[in-house]
């Protein structure tokens, strides 16, 4: 017998809040994004069920392969707040690519997860073509990636996002910072600002202080730049000058400086029985981080356990190296500053800062 009541009204999925036809087309509109990132082993486009990629053996010899994962955090909500969602997808790619890069890794390929109460396209294809600009700074190709609309997760314009990325590094030329010794010195590349860690006390240094986000700081320079862009900035992306730098044999170390700032990250990478002397005068703190101390009454040693505080990448190379590796670097774009030394150390006390 036939229980359905054909008087009841008939219910589809876009009914339940999820819009297929809006995916497809979302996926339409980022092609040419894509396009523009991908490599010659990418072997499909976007639409399968699996992206395929293959290694070019005639170049790699003994191919090791190194993953990382990530996201953004509350950055997206700063993002959200300010209607800006251009270039967060840069930040997504940078937490990923530079994390594998502390290997001597090359990013080969990337995926992203997208994940949205309601799909908003105009929104979203703006935060998969700053994906996309991120993969093409970092030389990898943005592979797939996964779009979920899940009305009742999230509330109104909230979205997430996360990241995946594989590159490749020769086993003998993988950096595991077994060659670091008493002595090295500890080189800091610029950061761009924040980069992508610490935006939960941001906000709440933001609430705190009750400051119009379009307000302006003033930078060392005497450039002057708002409030609301400083924290937006894009997290820098290492890859390409970093894996020239790497080609010089000089690097025997590299620490990507993310959450838990230069006090937990660099040690990371350090043998045991080593720490390092960090002089926090040797580098001129982007203004945003003044700012942040001074309106949230943060401790030095909060600042540099939280924030990257203008160092977003170290390289660690033996004294003799240190200088001409600076130089290289300056040549390269990036601000290089010779920032402390490689110490013996005890296992409670493994970082030290003079000021």
């Amino acid at each position: 017998m036939n229980h359905t009541n054909n008087t009841k009204e008939s219910l589809s999925y876009r009914d339940a809040g999820v819009d297929i036809d809006a995916g497809n087309e979302l996926v339409e509109r980022i092609k040419p994004a894509v396009k523009r990132t991908l490599r010659p082993e990418v072997l499909t486009g976007l639409g399968g069920f699996g992206a395929l990629f293959k290694m070019d053996l005639d170049r790699w010899r003994e191919p090791l392969l190194v993953s990382g994962t990530d996201g953004v955090g509350t950055k997206l909500m700063l993002a959200r707040q300010l209607g800006r969602h251009d270039t967060i997808g840069i930040d997504l790619v940078a937490m990923c690519v530079n994390d594998i890069l502390t290997c001597g890794a090359e990013p080969l390929f990337f995926l992203d997860y997208f994940a949205t109460g309601k799909l908003h396209l105009d929104e979203a294809q703006s935060v998969i073509e700053g994906i996309a600009e991120g993969c093409s700074q970092a030389g990898c190709a943005l592979i797939g990636g996964e779009t979920a609309e899940m009305p009742g997760m999230y509330g109104a314009g909230e979205y997430d996002l996360a990241g995946f990325s594989v590159g490749a590094v020769e086993r003998s030329e993988l950096l595991d910072g077994s060659r670091i010794r008493k002595g090295h010195r500890v080189l800091g590349l610029a950061s761009s600002g924040p980069h992508s860690n610490g935006y939960s006390l941001i906000r709440k240094v933001i609430e705190k202080s009750g400051i119009d986000l379009g307000s302006t700081l003033t930078e060392t320079s005497g450039e002057s730049v708002r409030l609301g862009t400083a924290l937006l900035a894009p997290t820098r992306i290492y890859v390409k000058p970093v894996l020239n730098l790497l080609k010089t044999g000089q690097i025997d170390g590299l620490a990507h400086i993310t959450g838990g700032g230069l006090t937990e990250n660099i040690v990371r990478i350090l043998p045991e029985g080593l720490g390092i002397e960090i002089d926090t005068r040797a580098w001129p703190r982007p203004a945003v981080f003044g700012w942040l101390q001074e309106q949230g009454g943060i401790t030095d040693s909060e600042m540099l356990r939280t924030f990257n505080c203008g160092i977003g990448m170290v390289m660690i190379a033996p004294l003799a190296e240190a200088a001409s590796l600076a130089s290289k670097t300056a040549e390269l774009g990036i601000e290089c500053f010779d920032i402390g030394s490689v110490i013996a150390s005890e296992p409670d006390s493994r970082v030290r800062y003079r000021s």
